[in-house]
């Protein structure tokens, strides 16, 4: 059995697809793909067509777009199940997961965590404006999943599932920005289950570093 994951290091979705590798116990290789290159290679182009990542490539079957590689390697493989039996704990992983890609991402990794924590690092500027934004948005999103969370203590209920780990790769780069840290800390069932979250050797084995080019 081979697994090929190809992706950007820095990139929160490629994080996301170890996550999930991780927790399910699998081996597989890591194959570097720069999506901010101009000349992204042509082999990886003819496994994903508009070079973006991740893309998971299992026995020669690729596949790409996060949600549909998460749930392929959790019905594909043995180990922990990822997804909820009950058809309602289901629904609010799926509609967690929703929430996340369409209102948290670009907040809270975008303009918090590149404008609170990115620039400063490679020595550029930070837009006060984005960052203010950013906040904003994330205010919102995660009062949002505040609400929506079970916390038992995970997201959808004493199992970890596919929504902790979609959001957690998300929230490990808010939090590295201070405010980010702040912020969550006002959301305290969030903030206990990010504490839970956090310490799983999962993360731990998938901790990406700083990036010094683009996430």
């Amino acid at each position: 059995m081979s697994i090929f994951l190809h992706g950007y290091r820095y990139s929160v979705y490629v994080r996301i697809a170890r996550l999930v590798l991780e927790e399910k116990g699998l081996a597989y290789e890591r194959v570097e793909v720069n999506p901010f290159s101009p000349d992204v290679p042509a082999a990886y182009l003819a496994l994903h067509p508009f070079g973006r990542v991740p893309t998971l490539v299992h026995d020669g079957f690729a596949i790409y777009e996060t949600g549909a590689i998460t749930r392929y390697i959790d019905r594909a493989f043995p180990g922990i199940p990822l997804q909820p039996d009950d058809v309602r704990a289901l629904a609010r992983m799926d509609q967690i997961i929703g929430v996340v890609d369409s209102y948290a991402y670009w907040p809270l990794v975008r303009q918090v965590y590149v404008h609170g924590v990115f620039r400063k690092h490679v020595g550029g500027e930070c837009d006060a404006a984005e960052l203010a934004n950013g906040l904003a948005g994330a205010a919102k999103a995660l009062a949002a999943l505040e609400a929506l969370g079970h916390f038992d203590p995970f997201m959808v209920g004493p199992d970890i599932s596919l929504a902790d780990l979609h959001l957690g790769a998300m929230i490990a780069y808010f939090a590295a920005a201070p405010e980010g840290a702040a912020m969550l800390k006002t959301h305290p069932r969030l903030f206990g289950w990010w504490e839970v979250l956090r310490a799983r050797s999962s993360f731990a084995a998938t901790e990406p570093g700083l990036p010094v080019t683009q996430v």
